[in-house]
Protein backbone atom coordinates (compact mmCIF):
# COMPACT_ATOMS: atom_id res chain seq x y z
CA UNK A 1 0.00 0.00 0.00
CA UNK A 2 1.13 3.49 -0.79
CA UNK A 3 1.64 6.77 1.28
CA UNK A 4 -0.59 8.29 -0.72
CA UNK A 5 -3.82 5.29 0.26
CA UNK A 6 -2.38 4.97 4.28
CA UNK A 7 -3.04 9.03 4.05
CA UNK A 8 -6.49 8.90 2.58
CA UNK A 9 -7.46 6.04 4.90
CA UNK A 10 -6.32 8.30 7.78
CA UNK A 11 -8.29 11.36 6.81
CA UNK A 12 -11.40 9.09 6.25
CA UNK A 13 -11.23 7.31 10.08
CA UNK A 14 -10.38 10.88 11.11
CA UNK A 15 -13.76 12.12 9.53
CA UNK A 16 -15.78 9.29 10.84
CA UNK A 17 -14.61 9.60 14.47
CA UNK A 18 -15.40 13.40 14.47
CA UNK A 19 -19.20 12.72 13.34
CA UNK A 20 -19.30 10.05 15.90
CA UNK A 21 -18.28 12.74 18.37
CA UNK A 22 -20.45 15.48 17.01
CA UNK A 23 -23.12 12.96 16.89
CA UNK A 24 -22.71 12.14 21.11
CA UNK A 25 -22.69 15.46 21.73
CA UNK A 26 -25.84 16.03 20.11
CA UNK A 27 -28.61 17.85 22.63
CA UNK A 28 -30.99 15.62 21.81
CA UNK A 29 -29.04 12.55 22.01
CA UNK A 30 -28.24 13.44 25.91
CA UNK A 31 -31.86 13.93 26.56
CA UNK A 32 -32.72 10.73 25.17
CA UNK A 33 -30.20 9.30 26.77
CA UNK A 34 -30.67 10.97 29.86
CA UNK A 35 -34.59 9.37 29.45
CA UNK A 36 -33.45 6.18 29.29
CA UNK A 37 -31.29 5.99 32.42
CA UNK A 38 -33.96 7.62 34.25
CA UNK A 39 -36.70 4.94 33.07
CA UNK A 40 -34.07 2.42 34.47
CA UNK A 41 -33.32 4.04 37.93
CA UNK A 42 -37.08 4.65 38.47
CA UNK A 43 -38.78 1.57 37.54
CA UNK A 44 -38.73 -0.27 40.66
CA UNK A 45 -40.56 2.97 42.10
CA UNK A 46 -43.17 3.14 39.56
CA UNK A 47 -43.89 -0.39 39.80
CA UNK A 48 -44.11 0.55 43.73
CA UNK A 49 -46.51 3.55 42.74
CA UNK A 50 -48.72 1.63 40.47
CA UNK A 51 -50.81 -0.64 41.86
CA UNK A 52 -54.56 -2.05 40.55
CA UNK A 53 -53.85 0.50 37.82
CA UNK A 54 -53.52 3.68 39.92
CA UNK A 55 -50.64 5.24 38.89
CA UNK A 56 -49.34 7.54 41.14
CA UNK A 57 -50.13 6.56 44.44
CA UNK A 58 -48.41 4.33 47.02
CA UNK A 59 -50.72 1.22 48.10
CA UNK A 60 -49.81 -1.21 50.15
CA UNK A 61 -50.47 -4.90 47.84
CA UNK A 62 -51.87 -7.86 49.72
CA UNK A 63 -48.61 -9.67 50.07
CA UNK A 64 -46.89 -7.38 51.78
CA UNK A 65 -50.10 -7.00 54.04
CA UNK A 66 -50.15 -10.79 54.73
CA UNK A 67 -46.29 -10.26 56.01
CA UNK A 68 -47.56 -7.88 58.16
CA UNK A 69 -50.41 -10.32 59.78
CA UNK A 70 -48.23 -13.04 60.26
CA UNK A 71 -45.81 -10.71 62.46
CA UNK A 72 -48.96 -9.48 64.00
CA UNK A 73 -49.23 -13.14 65.60
CA UNK A 74 -46.15 -11.75 67.70
CA UNK A 75 -47.77 -9.35 69.11
CA UNK A 76 -46.93 -10.25 72.52
CA UNK A 77 -43.04 -11.61 71.87
CA UNK A 78 -41.51 -8.59 73.59
CA UNK A 79 -44.26 -7.48 76.45
CA UNK A 80 -42.26 -5.14 78.57
CA UNK A 81 -43.71 -3.28 81.76
CA UNK A 82 -42.90 -0.08 80.38
CA UNK A 83 -44.48 0.23 76.79
CA UNK A 84 -45.97 -3.53 76.74
CA UNK A 85 -47.07 -4.19 73.07
CA UNK A 86 -45.08 -1.52 71.35
CA UNK A 87 -42.36 -3.88 70.23
CA UNK A 88 -44.58 -6.51 68.65
CA UNK A 89 -46.45 -3.32 67.40
CA UNK A 90 -43.32 -2.06 65.42
CA UNK A 91 -42.17 -5.33 64.60
CA UNK A 92 -45.56 -5.88 62.20
CA UNK A 93 -45.14 -2.54 60.75
CA UNK A 94 -42.06 -2.97 59.79
CA UNK A 95 -42.71 -3.76 55.75
CA UNK A 96 -45.09 -1.24 55.53
CA UNK A 97 -42.58 1.05 56.50
CA UNK A 98 -40.05 -0.37 54.11
CA UNK A 99 -42.71 0.09 51.22
CA UNK A 100 -43.95 3.00 51.68
CA UNK A 101 -40.60 5.07 52.87
CA UNK A 102 -37.84 4.88 50.36
CA UNK A 103 -35.05 6.90 52.61
CA UNK A 104 -33.56 5.97 55.82
CA UNK A 105 -34.68 9.12 57.83
CA UNK A 106 -38.54 8.75 56.76
CA UNK A 107 -37.99 5.11 58.21
CA UNK A 108 -36.55 5.84 61.25
CA UNK A 109 -39.07 8.10 62.26
CA UNK A 110 -41.62 6.08 61.43
CA UNK A 111 -40.06 3.11 63.85
CA UNK A 112 -39.80 5.97 66.60
CA UNK A 113 -43.61 6.73 65.91
CA UNK A 114 -44.57 3.40 66.73
CA UNK A 115 -42.90 2.70 69.77
CA UNK A 116 -45.07 4.45 71.82
CA UNK A 117 -47.23 3.11 74.47
CA UNK A 118 -49.97 0.19 73.47
CA UNK A 119 -51.77 -2.80 74.96
CA UNK A 120 -54.63 -4.40 73.79
CA UNK A 121 -56.23 -8.32 73.23
CA UNK A 122 -53.39 -9.63 70.81
CA UNK A 123 -56.36 -10.54 68.62
CA UNK A 124 -58.81 -7.82 68.12
CA UNK A 125 -56.12 -5.68 67.95
CA UNK A 126 -55.96 -6.76 64.10
CA UNK A 127 -58.03 -3.77 62.90
CA UNK A 128 -56.37 -1.02 64.78
CA UNK A 129 -53.52 -2.11 62.89
CA UNK A 130 -55.23 -1.86 59.41
CA UNK A 131 -56.42 1.20 60.04
CA UNK A 132 -53.09 2.25 61.04
CA UNK A 133 -52.21 1.15 57.92
CA UNK A 134 -54.43 2.73 56.12
CA UNK A 135 -53.22 6.08 57.78
CA UNK A 136 -49.64 5.57 57.12
CA UNK A 137 -50.47 5.00 53.34
CA UNK A 138 -52.15 8.16 53.40
CA UNK A 139 -49.32 9.96 54.97
CA UNK A 140 -46.85 8.27 52.57
CA UNK A 141 -48.96 9.37 49.63
CA UNK A 142 -48.64 13.68 51.35
CA UNK A 143 -51.76 13.51 53.31
CA UNK A 144 -50.98 16.11 56.32
CA UNK A 145 -50.99 13.30 59.04
CA UNK A 146 -49.09 13.45 61.98
CA UNK A 147 -47.67 11.66 64.68
CA UNK A 148 -50.36 12.37 66.66
CA UNK A 149 -52.89 11.64 64.54
CA UNK A 150 -51.88 8.20 64.35
CA UNK A 151 -50.81 7.25 68.11
CA UNK A 152 -54.22 9.16 68.35
CA UNK A 153 -56.30 6.71 66.58
CA UNK A 154 -54.39 3.67 67.98
CA UNK A 155 -54.97 4.90 71.63
CA UNK A 156 -58.45 5.51 70.82
CA UNK A 157 -59.28 2.04 69.46
CA UNK A 158 -57.30 -0.38 71.50
CA UNK A 159 -59.47 0.38 74.89
CA UNK A 160 -62.66 -0.19 73.64
CA UNK A 161 -61.47 -3.21 71.41
CA UNK A 162 -59.90 -4.81 74.44
CA UNK A 163 -63.43 -5.52 76.17
CA UNK A 164 -64.61 -7.92 73.35
CA UNK A 165 -61.66 -9.98 72.88
CA UNK A 166 -61.85 -11.20 76.31
CA UNK A 167 -65.74 -12.40 76.14
CA UNK A 168 -65.15 -13.13 72.58
CA UNK A 169 -61.97 -15.71 72.69
CA UNK A 170 -61.10 -16.03 76.28
CA UNK A 171 -65.04 -17.07 77.58
CA UNK A 172 -66.54 -18.42 74.42
CA UNK A 173 -64.90 -19.61 71.81
CA UNK A 174 -61.52 -21.64 73.22
CA UNK A 175 -63.68 -22.97 76.23
CA UNK A 176 -66.08 -24.28 74.01
CA UNK A 177 -63.17 -25.94 71.47
CA UNK A 178 -61.53 -26.64 74.53
CA UNK A 179 -64.55 -28.81 75.35
CA UNK A 180 -65.03 -30.50 72.35
CA UNK A 181 -61.19 -31.32 72.51
CA UNK A 182 -61.12 -32.60 76.39
CA UNK A 183 -64.51 -34.64 76.25
CA UNK A 184 -62.49 -36.73 72.69
CA UNK A 185 -59.55 -37.09 74.99
CA UNK A 186 -61.49 -38.29 77.94
CA UNK A 187 -62.71 -40.71 76.23
CA UNK A 188 -59.20 -41.76 74.74
CA UNK A 189 -59.49 -40.37 71.30
CA UNK A 190 -55.99 -38.87 70.37
CA UNK A 191 -57.61 -36.13 68.18
CA UNK A 192 -59.09 -34.10 71.04
CA UNK A 193 -55.89 -32.09 71.54
CA UNK A 194 -55.16 -31.94 67.37
CA UNK A 195 -58.97 -30.91 67.24
CA UNK A 196 -58.69 -28.15 69.54
CA UNK A 197 -55.53 -26.48 68.04
CA UNK A 198 -56.36 -27.23 64.35
CA UNK A 199 -59.86 -25.43 65.13
CA UNK A 200 -58.38 -22.88 67.39
CA UNK A 201 -55.63 -21.52 65.32
CA UNK A 202 -57.48 -21.47 61.93
CA UNK A 203 -60.46 -19.26 63.50
CA UNK A 204 -58.01 -17.08 65.38
CA UNK A 205 -55.51 -16.70 61.98
CA UNK A 206 -58.96 -15.72 60.10
CA UNK A 207 -59.91 -13.31 62.71
CA UNK A 208 -56.82 -11.85 62.24
CA UNK A 209 -56.30 -11.34 58.77
CA UNK A 210 -60.05 -10.60 58.21
CA UNK A 211 -60.42 -7.55 60.62
CA UNK A 212 -57.09 -6.21 59.67
CA UNK A 213 -58.15 -6.20 56.17
CA UNK A 214 -61.48 -4.65 57.08
CA UNK A 215 -59.63 -1.62 59.40
CA UNK A 216 -56.94 -1.35 56.13
CA UNK A 217 -60.41 -0.89 53.82
CA UNK A 218 -62.25 1.34 56.05
CA UNK A 219 -59.73 3.22 57.30
CA UNK A 220 -60.48 6.27 59.86
CA UNK A 221 -64.35 5.12 58.79
CA UNK A 222 -64.08 2.25 61.20
CA UNK A 223 -63.96 4.43 64.25
CA UNK A 224 -66.96 6.17 63.74
CA UNK A 225 -68.20 2.66 62.81
CA UNK A 226 -67.05 1.68 66.41
CA UNK A 227 -68.85 4.80 68.30
CA UNK A 228 -72.29 4.43 66.97
CA UNK A 229 -73.49 1.94 68.92
CA UNK A 230 -72.12 -1.01 67.24
CA UNK A 231 -68.97 -1.84 69.40
CA UNK A 232 -71.67 -2.46 72.58
CA UNK A 233 -73.86 -4.62 70.75
CA UNK A 234 -71.42 -7.02 70.27
CA UNK A 235 -69.99 -6.68 73.26
CA UNK A 236 -73.27 -7.44 75.20
CA UNK A 237 -73.97 -10.30 72.70
CA UNK A 238 -70.35 -11.68 73.61
CA UNK A 239 -70.83 -11.26 77.07
CA UNK A 240 -74.30 -13.04 77.20
CA UNK A 241 -73.05 -15.90 75.20
CA UNK A 242 -69.70 -15.83 77.54
CA UNK A 243 -71.52 -16.21 80.54
CA UNK A 244 -74.10 -19.47 79.41
CA UNK A 245 -71.07 -21.36 78.18
CA UNK A 246 -69.22 -20.11 81.86
CA UNK A 247 -72.20 -20.90 83.39
CA UNK A 248 -72.15 -24.94 81.66
CA UNK A 249 -68.56 -25.26 82.30
CA UNK A 250 -69.11 -24.65 86.09
CA UNK A 251 -71.53 -27.29 86.41
CA UNK A 252 -69.34 -29.85 83.92
CA UNK A 253 -65.70 -29.17 85.49
CA UNK A 254 -66.07 -27.81 89.21
CA UNK A 255 -66.28 -30.99 91.06
CA UNK A 256 -67.31 -31.02 95.15
CA UNK A 257 -68.79 -34.27 96.62
CA UNK A 258 -70.21 -34.70 100.10
CA UNK A 259 -70.18 -38.51 100.99
CA UNK A 260 -71.41 -37.91 103.90
CA UNK A 261 -74.29 -40.26 104.87
CA UNK A 262 -77.71 -39.26 105.82
CA UNK A 263 -79.54 -42.93 105.63
CA UNK A 264 -78.87 -46.03 105.51
CA UNK A 265 -81.69 -48.55 104.25
CA UNK A 266 -81.74 -52.09 103.83
CA UNK A 267 -83.43 -53.48 100.24
CA UNK A 268 -85.41 -56.41 99.27
CA UNK A 269 -84.02 -59.32 98.06
CA UNK A 270 -85.18 -58.86 94.93
CA UNK A 271 -83.78 -55.63 94.01
CA UNK A 272 -80.18 -56.36 94.70
CA UNK A 273 -77.77 -58.53 93.34
CA UNK A 274 -76.84 -61.37 95.20
CA UNK A 275 -73.68 -62.24 94.46
CA UNK A 276 -72.92 -65.43 96.26
CA UNK A 277 -76.00 -67.42 94.11
CA UNK A 278 -75.43 -65.50 90.93
CA UNK A 279 -75.78 -68.10 88.50
CA UNK A 280 -72.25 -68.75 86.71
CA UNK A 281 -71.95 -68.13 82.75
CA UNK A 282 -73.72 -65.79 80.70
CA UNK A 283 -76.90 -66.01 82.63
CA UNK A 284 -75.24 -64.66 85.36
CA UNK A 285 -74.29 -61.56 83.34
CA UNK A 286 -77.45 -61.51 81.69
CA UNK A 287 -79.12 -60.88 85.04
CA UNK A 288 -76.84 -58.23 86.71
CA UNK A 289 -77.30 -56.53 83.71
CA UNK A 290 -81.13 -56.43 84.05
CA UNK A 291 -80.86 -55.96 87.92
CA UNK A 292 -78.47 -52.69 87.28
CA UNK A 293 -80.66 -51.71 83.85
CA UNK A 294 -84.02 -51.54 86.43
CA UNK A 295 -82.72 -50.26 89.50
CA UNK A 296 -79.49 -48.50 88.85
CA UNK A 297 -76.14 -48.29 91.10
CA UNK A 298 -78.21 -49.59 94.37
CA UNK A 299 -78.33 -53.07 92.60
CA UNK A 300 -74.96 -53.51 93.74
CA UNK A 301 -75.53 -53.53 97.16
CA UNK A 302 -77.89 -54.83 99.98
CA UNK A 303 -78.10 -51.66 101.94
CA UNK A 304 -79.33 -48.19 99.89
CA UNK A 305 -77.39 -45.60 100.79
CA UNK A 306 -78.40 -41.80 100.58
CA UNK A 307 -75.37 -38.99 101.41
CA UNK A 308 -75.83 -35.25 101.67
CA UNK A 309 -74.61 -34.80 97.91
CA UNK A 310 -77.39 -37.05 96.48
CA UNK A 311 -79.84 -34.65 98.64
CA UNK A 312 -78.11 -31.61 97.23
CA UNK A 313 -78.39 -33.32 93.88
CA UNK A 314 -82.20 -33.54 94.09
CA UNK A 315 -82.87 -30.57 94.59
CA UNK A 316 -80.19 -28.61 92.35
CA UNK A 317 -77.84 -30.67 90.28
CA UNK A 318 -74.51 -28.77 90.10
CA UNK A 319 -75.51 -26.38 93.07
CA UNK A 320 -72.42 -26.52 95.21
CA UNK A 321 -70.07 -25.63 92.25
CA UNK A 322 -71.93 -23.16 91.43
CA UNK A 323 -72.05 -21.29 95.06
CA UNK A 324 -68.56 -21.97 95.27
CA UNK A 325 -67.68 -20.46 91.76
CA UNK A 326 -69.91 -17.05 92.67
CA UNK A 327 -68.47 -17.43 96.34
CA UNK A 328 -64.62 -16.95 94.61
CA UNK A 329 -66.59 -14.18 92.38
CA UNK A 330 -67.37 -12.12 95.07
CA UNK A 331 -64.08 -12.68 97.11
CA UNK A 332 -62.58 -10.92 93.63
CA UNK A 333 -64.82 -8.15 93.54
CA UNK A 334 -63.57 -7.62 96.61
CA UNK A 335 -60.21 -7.27 96.09
CA UNK A 336 -59.19 -10.96 97.49
CA UNK A 337 -55.69 -12.03 96.05
CA UNK A 338 -56.24 -14.87 93.64
CA UNK A 339 -53.55 -16.57 95.33
CA UNK A 340 -55.18 -16.05 98.40
CA UNK A 341 -58.31 -17.49 97.64
CA UNK A 342 -56.08 -20.50 96.21
CA UNK A 343 -54.52 -21.32 99.40
CA UNK A 344 -57.60 -21.25 100.96
CA UNK A 345 -59.84 -23.70 99.41
CA UNK A 346 -56.76 -26.22 99.10
CA UNK A 347 -57.08 -25.77 103.39
CA UNK A 348 -60.48 -25.98 103.35
CA UNK A 349 -59.94 -29.26 101.03
CA UNK A 350 -57.59 -30.94 103.29
CA UNK A 351 -59.04 -30.64 106.47
CA UNK A 352 -62.84 -32.03 104.92
CA UNK A 353 -60.94 -34.30 103.49
CA UNK A 354 -59.32 -35.53 106.77
CA UNK A 355 -62.78 -35.32 108.41
CA UNK A 356 -64.65 -37.25 105.38
CA UNK A 357 -66.70 -34.70 105.12
CA UNK A 358 -65.83 -34.52 101.45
Amino acid sequence: MTDNNKEKDLEVFEADSNKEVIKNEDPANKKEETEKTDVVETKEEDQAKVVNGNAGRLELPEDVRKKICNRHQFLQGTWNFERMQNGGWVYSMIPAIKYLYHDEASQTAALKRHLEFYNTHPYVSAPVLGVTLAMEEERANGTAIDDAAINGVKVGMMGPLAGVGDPVFWFTIRPILGALGASLALSGNPLGPILFFVLWNLIRYAFLWKTQEAGYKAGNEITKDLSGGLLGRITLMASILGMFVIGALVQRWVNVDFPVTITKVTQDSKTFIDWANLPTGSEGIKHALEMYETYGADAFSPEKVTTLQDNLDMLIPGLVPLLLTLGVSKLLKKDVSPITIILALFAIGIIARYFNIM
